[in-house]
This record gives C-alpha cells, sequence and structure tokens, in this order.
C-alpha cells in the first residue's frame, strides 16, 4: 500500500496482521467509515496489528477504543498520529499534554464554550444557516462544502476567536493542506502558516487585548504565571485546525447521505421531533476522526502484549459501527434507541470541548435545510470523492433541487 512496511513484534498472531494503511486504503464511493470497518473486521480479534506507518496497533471494537482512550495511565496523548519517521512539530495544547498538565488549558477553553455561551452561539448559528440557505436556494444549486459547510461552522468559530470573517478563505484552504496536504512537508508548511497567523492574532491581543477566547487565553495565567509562547503557538493551532475543519466535514458526510436517502428525508420532514436522535444517528455512523495513542507502560489487551514506546490507532469509527453495540450497525434507523456512539468526539479527558456547539450547528442544519430545500440531490456526473489522513472530509459536495 505504497509505504515501507516493518515486521510484527514476536508473539503477534499471522492472523491479527492486517495490511491497512490508514492513510491509503480503498473507499467504496463516499463510504469512508464503512469502507474502514469492512477491511478491519477481515480479522479476528479485537486489537490487531498494521506494518504501515512504522508499525502500530489497531483497536476495533467498542470496548478496546473507549479502554485506550480513558486509560492515561498506559496509554499518551504525546503523539497522536501513526508515522514512520514521527516528525517534529509544535505540541496540540491541551490535545498532546496528559493529566495532569492539561487541565488548566482544558478548563480555559471549556469556559469559553460552556452551555450559556454555546446557547447563544446557537442563536448565532440559526441566524447565519438560514441566510446562506435563501442565499442560494432560488439557484436549485449549491457547492454544498464552499457555499454551506465551511461557512457555517467555521464563521461561528472566527467570533468565538475573534478572526476577521475576510480570511476565512484563506485559513480554511491552508487548513486543509496542513490537515490533508500529499507530502509531509506541505503539511508541515501549512502548519507553519497557521502558528505564524496564530501567534500574529496572539500578538495583536497583547497590545490590544478584547473580549474573545485568544484575548482571554493570552490574559490568563496557569501555574501563576502567564502562558508561555510555545504553549500558545499550540494552542492557537489547535483551535485553527479544530475550528476550521471538524464540523465543516461532518456536515458533508450529513449532507450526502440525506442527498442519497429521500425516506430518510421524508421521516424527518413528517416528524421533525426525531431530529434530535437523528442527528445522534448520523454522528454515530458518520465519526470522521481517527485518533492514536502512545503506550506509557506495557499494558496486556485482548491477549496481546503492547509495549512502551508503541503506537496504537484508535479509530473513533470502531465504536459506532460495532455489531456488539449496536444492531446492524451500517444502517442509519432515526429510530435507534441509542443512537449515540461514545467516541465520535473522543473520549476521556481529551473528550472534544467542542461537542455541545458542534452538536447544536449539525442539529440546526438538519431543522433549517429541511424545512428550506426538502428534495435535493448530487447533482448527476459529478464525481464527490472522500480526502482523509486523521481526518476524513468530502472536498467537493454538488447538490441541485428544483427551483422554486
Amino acid at each position: 500500500m505504497g509505504n515501507e512496511t516493518i515486521e510484527a513484534p514476536a508473539g503477534v498472531p499471522a492472523e491479527r496482521i492486517v495490511d491497512f494503511d490508514i492513510y491509503d486504503f480503498p473507499v467504496d464511493g463516499l463510504d469512508y467509515q464503512g469502507s474502514m470497518r469492512k477491511i478491519l473486521a477481515s480479522r479476528p480479534g479485537a486489537v490487531l496489528w498494521s506494518p504501515h506507518n512504522g508499525g502500530h496497533w489497531i483497536v476495533r471494537t467498542s470496548d478496546t477504543v473507549a479502554k485506550v482512550l480513558s486509560d492515561h495511565e498506559h496509554f499518551s496523548s504525546r503523539r497522536i498520529q501513526v508515522e514512520s519517521a514521527p516528525s517534529e512539530r509544535a505540541a496540540l495544547v491541551p490535545l498532546q499534554l496528559d493529566p495532569p498538565a492539561h487541565a488548566p488549558y482544558r478548563a480555559l477553553l471549556q469556559h469559553a464554550l460552556s452551555p450559556k455561551a454555546v446557547g447563544q452561539l446557537g442563536i448565532r448559528a440559526r441566524e447565519l444557516t438560514i441566510e446562506l440557505i435563501e442565499g442560494f436556494k432560488a439557484d436549485g444549486y449549491c457547492e454544498f462544502i464552499g457555499q454551506f459547510a465551511q461557512h457555517l461552522p467555521i464563521a461561528i468559530f472566527m467570533e468565538i476567536v475573534g478572526l476577521p470573517a475576510d480570511d476565512r478563505l484563506y485559513l480554511t484552504s491552508i487548513a486543509e493542506i496542513a490537515m490533508r496536504g500529499e507530502t509531509d512537508a506541505e503539511r508541515q508548511e501549512a502548519i507553519g502558516k497557521l502558528m505564524a497567523y496564530g501567534m500574529g492574532k496572539v500578538a495583536e491581543r497583547r497590545a490590544n487585548p478584547g473580549t474573545d477566547l485568544i484575548s482571554r487565553v493570552v490574559g490568563t495565567d496557569v501555574d501563576g504565571k502567564p502562558i508561555d509562547d510555545a504553549a500558545l503557538s499550540g494552542l492557537t493551532l489547535l483551535l485553527l485546525l479544530g475550528g476550521l475543519d471538524t464540523v465543516a466535514s461532518t456536515l458533508g458526510f450529513y449532507a450526502q447521505f440525506l442527498a442519497t436517502h429521500p425516506e430518510h428525508r421524508k421521516r424527518l420532514q413528517d416528524d421533525p421531533d426525531l431530529i434530535v436522535n437523528a442527528n445522534e444517528e448520523l454522528l454515530r455512523r458518520f465519526p470522521i476522526a481517527v485518533l492514536a495513542r502512545e503506550v506509557k507502560a506495557d499494558v496486556e489487551l485482548d491477549g496481546v502484549l503492547l509495549k512502551a514506546g508503541e503506537m496504537v490507532l484508535v479509530p473513533t469509527q470502531m465504536d459506532g459501527l460495532d455489531e456488539r453495540k449496536f444492531a446492524d450497525p451500517l444502517t442509519v434507523d432515526f429510530h435507534r434507541e441509542k443512537p449515540g456512539a461514545n467516541s465520535t468526539f473522543g473520549g476521556g479527558v481529551h473528550r472534544c470541548v467542542g461537542s455541545m456547539l458542534a452538536r447544536t450547528e449539525l442539529r440546526i442544519f438538519l431543522e433549517e435545510w429541511l424545512k428550506r430545500i426538502p428534495d435535493f440531490a448530487i447533482k448527476p456526473r459529478t464525481s464527490p470523492r472522500v480526502s482523509a489522513r486523521s481526518v476524513a472530509t468530502i472536498t467537493r459536495l454538488e447538490l441541485v433541487w428544483p427551483a422554486p
């Protein structure tokens, strides 16, 4: 699969070795999640070994995903990608800090995304959602990713951190390269640009503080001292990568599913009370993030020994698509009694602090889009595709509907 492979550790049963490269595996249509599950389900056991990207373990059941994400005594977040040759990168703060070092930084972010704050942001998200849809509804066409998915959540994020709206296109294009560029050199260059942009805003807020999240971060002490530039660089980079990419990517999978499943659209139109459940069900079926952890101390998991220094791939998709937890997991069922997958937003101490806002934005999309554009489809003779590294996205999605 294109990169140099290595031998499995001694004692790994041959049937546990899977030819799976997280950065290069065949995707059936746009079903990134189902295609991953199919390959990993081809081998027995809840913990597998891949010879790709430096060689690493893979957990593929709900229980093992939860175990690795919640057990920070044995699994560290200091490395969050599997790679043949780990690159020197600024640590994403607090994502790559283990307890207790992560706690004060996480608390700082949680304050900006409290239930009260999300309630106010939800009002703005609904206004913007309606404005965007009404802007192209009469055209009978939109390129969903550029005209909606990269507007709604990113505009809200930029208001939270106090960034000028005119910077949106520049930042989204750089974030796309940073997340999914073809080469490590391209990704590193883009990350450098985002870091420089973020630290430029830090300098501005030091000179002229405001009420936005970057100003709050700059003005906060941790352990009695101002946050140093290394931590500020990693923290602003995390904010930019998370705020510019994740909800936008999830919206693409929501829209492509609804565009190709008119019966599901009709259920939500006939019974809008189902939307809350539907939101959780779509989150379960279409997670976009693949996480990784470094083994801190030797630990046995599912009958195999994971040794300190080894890497573990943690596909969040394997929680929601585990048939032991969800009957017929590939089927989207808006009436599923307990639709939510615990790991779609990560788990343990690093569970995504923005998950409440993300859920709110996704729910509002379902509510307002289906009111205004109830009957839509993917434009004929177009070929949307999935692009992925640690986060999957649909890069272009052309939708059409009967113009009013």
